[in-house]
């Protein structure tokens, strides 16, 4: 029998191939620092972008890269699964970082960072204001931080996507649960700042990526963990938010959810976008038990000095239930016969 946790010799010998040239395997070096374009990948090395690109096409082609699109800007991540990438992983690691062209490299990408959060701090300053505003509306960001990761629990889980990632705020609580973290926003501007975040958290193992959370362009029931945090409001049709993101499901895994519960404040329309003013508990259990899945917890977090004011944050947790319906199956199944 093969054995399916190893790769064949023609697989080991086209990873080592196209990692064994200097400027790929410089390449790879740099991807494990974070998601770069051919643009950056060109002003780090210092060279000609035909060459730069011949090189992507052929770790492309060998499976330690991605290539995927945001806009007019195509960027580059380590595919981040498989044995072919563990392989990648130990040789670059078998490189010495204070190589001279290493630690140039090096330096080079913190350059391109710094370029990279400097712009991204433009738009978040820029915004901060109205995001401070609405803060102030409602329970403090620290204590819905700790209401999700006590609902969640601390078990380490495969894969996670966050839907409307923003600044990447919830990929970096959950960090270290995930082995692979996937944010995915509308906005170029949120994902900048998301990216830049991720960087300088040192999360290398997350990655974000421009996409329409109602028509994702993900390979469908592989996630364990999937977060809505704060966007539905923004949605004409919260429902098929809810519905794809059933569909992107592993069996047995769960969807987290964060919103307001109904609410007043009819200026969040206008001034921050908002289509929607809060959801009933009810309405939201409601479309997830739509979407085949199964409510487990709802909670309430109403801000005591601002009952009368303020806006309540409502989370519920729900699950897919396909693997608890299997096991169920298959442990009935083993007692047939048993008298």
């Amino acid at each position: 029998m093969l054995d399916t946790e190893k790769l064949s010799l023609e697989k080991t010998v086209d990873v080592l191939k196209a990692a064994g040239e200097p400027t790929r395997l410089r390449v790879l070096a740099l991807l494990f620092g974070g998601d770069l374009t051919v643009t950056d990948l060109t002003e780090i090395l210092g060279q000609s972008q035909p060459r730069i690109s011949r090189h992507l096409k052929l770790l492309t082609e060998a499976g330690l890269i991605e290539r995927f699109q945001e806009g007019a800007w195509a960027y580059f991540r380590l595919s981040g699964d498989g044995r072919a990438f563990v392989l990648a992983r130990h040789i670059v690691d078998s490189v010495s970082p204070s190589d001279p062209l290493l630690a140039r490299d090096a330096e080079r990408l913190r350059a391109v960072k710094q370029a990279r959060a400097a712009r991204a701090q433009i738009y978040f300053s820029r915004n901060a204001a109205g995001w401070d505003e609405l803060r102030s509306l409602h329970i403090s960001d620290e204590q819905v931080e700790k209401a999700l990761v006590d609902m969640v629990g601390d078990t380490p889980f495969d894969s996670m996507l966050d839907l409307g990632t923003g600044t990447g705020r919830i990929l970096q609580l959950f960090a270290p649960l995930y082995r692979r973290g996937i944010g995915v926003d509308a906005s170029r501007d949120m994902l900048a700042v998301a990216r830049t975040n991720i960087d300088e958290a040192g999360i290398s193992h997350a990655s974000v990526r421009h996409a329409d959370i109602l028509n994702l362009q993900l390979e469908r029931g592989t996630f364990d963990l999937i977060s809505i945090h704060q966007v539905l409001h923004f949605l004409q049709n919260p429902e098929e938010a809810i519905a794809e993101a059933a569909r992107m499901l592993s069996p047995g895994g769960r969807v987290v959810i964060v919103d307001f519960a109904p609410h007043e404040f009819e200026y969040l329309r206008d001034e921050h976008a908002h289509l929607r003013l809060g959801f009933e508990t009810d309405a939201v259990s409601a479309w997830l038990n739509d979407a085949g899945l199964t409510v487990e917890q709802v909670v309430e977090l109403t801000p005591e000095d601002k009952v009368e004011k303020g806006l309540t944050v409502t989370i519920w947790l729900a699950r897919d239930p396909r693997l608890v319906i299997a096991e169920s199956t298959r442990s009935d199944t083993s007692h047939q016969g048993v008298v």
